[in-house]
């Protein structure tokens, strides 16, 4: 199991080949390709329409598309826009009688118009740069976007000689910016981000804001349509200061430029009120800690009276619409594993009016959802079930009804994961860590007659985010293998409070640890389970912690690190956000502190892993950057403890650049268990 591994052919024993033609009892990797979910929602006055993204993967091109559908409350589904490309981010006009959008129909993402009443449809821009953040004036008659207006590029010298015809090596390219590459975009452009207003007639756009600042949040319109209020960082030393952005309006006519906000900080997400008098928005104060609860503030709309509406709430606030009648505030949370909608009344009470949000990372089972309101209250979401990606549904007068049924052609007839929470005290300081099981097909009728199941921990990324009980195609692929999966939400995780989450802060690999692997030894007390076929993996901060994993203990008979961090202090000096990285998880630069840095870092205890471990990541990876990858395997080779490469070629940080990558990531990972679910548990080292 060392020299003779070629990654290249080791797919094709383990799967079958693909075909749509035979059905199978349990998911298979080709099902991937079947796989739909909603996102970018929109709802009409009476919220008795949805309009939505139908997202989909097609086969032939190996790429994520998208068209816009359109449901109603008899659960109608109608296609607004058709074709092989990706419609995005619809916009109902207020009088309901358009739909703005983006398209890549022509090439490049481009703005579109519905005419509802007649069906005909129209490219409104023809932009060198794809707009974003369309905005709605209130009369109906303007957008607003924003969108990257690129300036020259730096040069700092020119070659001299070159004779007419010749060929020369392509230019050095000169870089002095502090941010000048980010995951999954490449190399920075020259240039920043702006807002625009343009006629809903078409025509040319006007550019609003300028300088050397990038506008590139959702702006929001004054009542009477005169101004548009945005965030932005216009601090001198930005780069160092990422987060702290602020509140401005821009006067359409004159282009003057007001602030209303001016703490460290970020405020973000302006919404005028209905009425015209207040402002809503998101912020925190700025502590240099590895998280913080973003609350919900209000203002009056010259910027006088700030003040938090959420602060008695442990959790963080993430998107908000005003209610009709100016009175409260519509946002979402997730507490516990969980996404809610909230109506957040401006004199304090609180109430959730909405469960079970979201469904939009179909691969792992992240948090995370979306909702619109529409006029008379009615709340559109996208619907979250363990079973499936994200659904439709509304919640109306205190009823919820589910709209759609995306997946039931493609899922129903196959027998999934069911998935069960635990609860589990943490050995470390008896905290409660929450997780979940996902039981294989056939798991209780199995168990009864004796058998025992191979577990997977898998353990998600961020650090700071969480798991829930949420579709997962990579829990659900794995499960269908005969495995039991567990994923839980260890100390660090957010939507347990602000202290839960900053535990790992300056702290990070540490008793995390601790709380995993309690997880585990409860669920082999509980279940049917084979504790000599234990089996590890994880992507970003789960590859953190499972490179920790197999430095602190022998117990899992083969891991598979997936874009990691092996040591933190290469890692802070080539992610593309390193100086976001040091001021918020760090409390010293490395030169600094050298010591604690390698103390957090997995490659300082490779001389104790014995255990058999794969690691995977997208070559074109800049958030953890392949090197860490590359670190952690040429250790992993000079102490001869068997290990294998894979290298997803052109892919980010999130890997599912193709839908195939996830196939193929999978795939990957269940073909390094199989060769050691049999094999004796390596020994040493501990």
């Amino acid at each position: 199991m060392k020299e003779n591994i070629w990654v290249a052919v080791i797919i094709a024993p383990l799967f079958s080949t693909m075909t749509f033609a035979k059905v199978e009892p349990v998911l298979q990797l080709e099902d991937v390709f079947t796989l739909e979910y909603a996102s970018g929602l929109a709802i009409n006055a009476g919220g008795d329409e949805v309009y939505f993204v139908r997202n989909y993967m097609d086969i032939h091109s190996d790429k994520k598309l998208g068209n816009i559908w359109k449901v109603d409350k008899k659960k109608n589904l109608t296609p607004v826009t058709n074709g092989l490309h990706v419609d995005y981010s619809p916009k109902l006009s207020p009088d309901n009688t358009k739909l703005a959008y983006i398209s890549t129909a022509s090439g490049k993402s481009q703005i579109h118009m519905k005419w509802l009443q007649t069906g005909n449809a129209g490219q409104l821009s023809h932009f060198t740069n794809a707009p974003s953040n369309l905005s709605w004036s209130p009369d109906g008659k303007h957008l607003a976007f924003s969108m990257f207006v690129d300036s020259e590029t730096k040069s700092v010298v020119s070659l001299p000689g070159m004779p007419k015809g010749a060929k020369w090596a392509k230019p050095a390219v000169y870089i002095d910016d502090m941010y000048y590459r980010f995951d999954g975009a490449g190399y920075n452009k020259a240039g920043n981000s702006h807002i625009f207003v343009m006629s809903t007639d078409g025509g040319n756009a006007r550019q609003l804001t300028e300088g050397e600042f990038n506008h590139n949040e959702k702006v929001s319109w004054s009542k009477d349509g005169s101004k548009l209020y945005y965030s932005t960082n216009k601090r001198l030393d930005k780069d160092l200061e990422w987060t702290d952005s602020n509140i401005y309006s821009v006067d359409i006519e004159t282009q003057e430029v007001n602030v209303l906000t001016d703490r460290n900080g970020p405020d973000s997400s302006p919404i005028i009120s209905p009425n015209g008098k207040l402002i809503a928005y998101l912020g925190s104060d700025q502590h240099y800690k590895n998280y913080e609860n973003t609350e919900l503030y209000i203002m009056n709309i010259d910027g006088s009276n700030k003040h938090s509406i959420t602060e008695n709430l442990d959790r963080s606030i993430n998107n908000i619409q005003w209610a009709k009648n100016s009175k409260s505030v519509l946002m979402s949370y997730q507490d516990k594993g969980e996404t809610y909608v909230a109506s957040q009344s401006l004199s304090g009470k609180r109430k959730i009016v909405a469960r079970q949000l979201g469904g939009l990372s179909y691969g792992r089972p992240y948090n995370g959802g979306e909702f619109v309101v529409s006029e008379d209250g009615t709340v559109a979401f996208t619907f979250s079930n363990p079973q499936r990606p994200a659904d439709i549904a509304i919640m109306k007068k205190g009823k919820t009804t589910l709209l759609t049924t995306l997946n039931e052609d493609a899922l129903g007839y196959k027998t999934l994961a069911s998935i069960k929470e635990i609860n589990t005290k943490s050995s470390f300081d008896k905290r409660n860590i929450q997780a979940w099981i996902a039981y294989p097909p056939g798991y209780d009728t199995a168990k009864k007659a004796g058998k025992k199941f191979p577990l997977i921990l898998e353990i998600h990324g961020g650090p700071v985010t969480n798991y829930g009980p949420h579709f997962s195609a990579e829990i659900q692929l794995m499960a269908a293998k005969g495995y039991v999966v567990v994923y839980a939400n260890p100390r660090g995780s957010d939507s347990y409070g602000k202290e839960f989450s900053q535990t790992i802060h300056n702290n990070y690999p540490s008793q995390d640890y601790d709380d995993l692997m309690s997880v585990v030894d409860n669920v082999i007390k509980q279940e049917a389970i084979d504790d000599e076929a234990l089996f590890v993996t994880g992507g970003s901060g789960g590859g953190v912690l499972t490179a920790w994993i197999i430095g602190h203990t022998d117990r899992f008979k083969a891991a598979v690190v997936a874009k990691p961090v092996i040591n933190w202090i290469s890692f802070v000096l080539t992610t593309d956000i390193y100086p976001f990285v040091i001021k918020n998880w760090f409390n010293k630069m490395p030169w600094e502190d050298s010591e604690h840095y390698m103390k957090l870092s997995p490659i300082s205890y490779v001389g104790n892993v014995s255990t058999p471990t794969m690691l995977l990541t997208g070559e074109a990876d800049q958030r953890t950057p392949i090197a860490e990858t590359e670190q952690f395997y040429q250790a992993l080779k000079l102490r001869d403890v068997d290990t294998a490469m894979v290298r997803i070629p052109d892919a980010y940080h999130g890997i599912y650049k193709r839908p195939s990558n996830l196939m193929s990531k999978v795939a990957h990972i269940l073909w390094w268990f199989e060769q050691y679910k049999t094999t004796p548990k390596s020994k040493g080292g501990y």
